[in-house]
């Protein structure tokens, strides 16, 4: 399926917050709140539309993480927003469109980079974390990572597989990105860079044990860092991404187009980098074509200088200062034993708005 056509909306629910997903971005897969009403399995994988083959007989032989695949969406969509509140593109969803976020993604941006990898990510620690927490049959814990205990630790509790939920977000992931065609190689390049990352922040969690918390043994385990650690080194790598070029090659099966590194001088991208091959639009003013909300009405911080501060948020428009009242606990006391009273003030702020 071409990119640039906007297939049918799919949703899912969570602790009843609606969030849409939709085409063109891979993770187009809608469950929750209905995974425990459809009947069989056929029923439940048939009845998301526009999944390809691949994805389909995905669904259907992995159906018990099937909402977890969903859930690591949310949780890369959440991140995103996390990570550019304070960008003139803070990573808006839209209610009732045809896709989460808008035409912002057709084009092959620094941000269609960054939601692929932070997607990708998303879905393998969710998947992980599932299968750590035993909410599945067919996975459960590391059993690799498993062998002479180090200095003074010894090998316990549950190691995350974060290989098999790399594997899952890869196989889901990666299965309409079969095109031979630049957006597709881009596309596999940066989801491929989020699951890395999730393999290269795994780190021991250790428990001490012994009495009065002398940690005389310690046990240890493989786990994943937090998945904000995750949005904050892909952020980085938003910053640094490597701008590339396309190049059209003739192969037997027809014309195939790769990506280049456009700056020779400079380092060309690793695995891990992300990588793209159009500029971003500016963000603004208001643009129906390319998703642009701008950012009249947006919070800024008046006393930075960076894309956060008034000056950049806003583009060079100026602001505007209001005051707002807010009640807060204040003259807290700690009372023995064990409880702490606070009174409530009225302090009052300015908040700063772009014109």
């Amino acid at each position: 399926m071409d990119y640039h056509l906007l297939g049918l909306i799919l949703s899912f629910f969570f602790n009843g917050t609606k969030v849409l997903a939709g085409y063109p971005i891979w993770w187009s897969l809608a469950l929750g709140q209905q995974y425990s009403s459809l009947g069989s399995q056929p029923i439940l994988c048939g009845s998301i539309p526009g999944l390809v083959p691949k994805q389909l007989r995905f669904c259907r032989n992995y159906i018990e993480i099937m909402p977890s695949v969903a859930e690591g969406v949310k949780l890369g969509i959440q991140e995103c927003q996390h990570q550019f509140r304070g960008r003139r593109w803070n990573c808006t969803t839209i209610d009732d469109s045809l896709a989460i976020f808008g035409p912002v993604l057709d084009k092959a941006t620094r941000e269609s980079a960054f939601v692929h990898a932070i997607a990708s990510a998303g879905v393998a620690f969710a998947v992980t974390r599932s299968c750590a927490e035993g909410t599945s049959t067919i996975c459960g814990c590391d059993s690799h990572h498993k062998g002479p205990p180090g200095d003074g630790w010894k090998w316990g509790g549950c190691s995350e597989d974060a290989d098999f939920g790399v594997l899952v977000s890869r196989e889901f992931a990666d299965a309409r990105e079969n095109r031979p065609d630049a957006r597709s190689a881009m596309n596999r390049h940066n989801n491929e860079a989020g699951r890395t990352t999730i393999l290269d922040h795994m780190h021991l969690k250790c428990k001490c044990h012994g009495l009065s918390g002398s940690c005389e043994v310690k046990t240890c385990w493989w786990a994943q860092p937090d998945f904000r650690a995750i949005g904050d080194y892909l952020k980085d790598k938003y910053d640094s991404a490597s701008e590339m070029v396309v190049e059209k090659h003739r192969e037997s099966r027809g014309w195939v187009e790769t990506l280049r590194a456009k700056y020779a001088l400079f380092k060309p991208p690793t695995e891990r980098d992300l990588v793209y091959y159009e500029n971003s639009p500016n963000f603004c003013e208001p643009n129906p074509e390319t998703g642009s909300f701008g950012t009249r009405d947006r919070t800024c911080n008046v006393t930075s200088h960076g894309i956060d501060g008034c000056d950049l948020l806003c583009c060079g428009r100026g602001h505007n200062t209001r005051t707002e009242k807010r009640k807060e606990k204040c003259h807290c006391i700690f009372h023995w034993c064990c409880y702490v009273s606070c009174q409530e003030c009225v302090r009052v702020y300015d908040v700063h708005t772009c014109k």
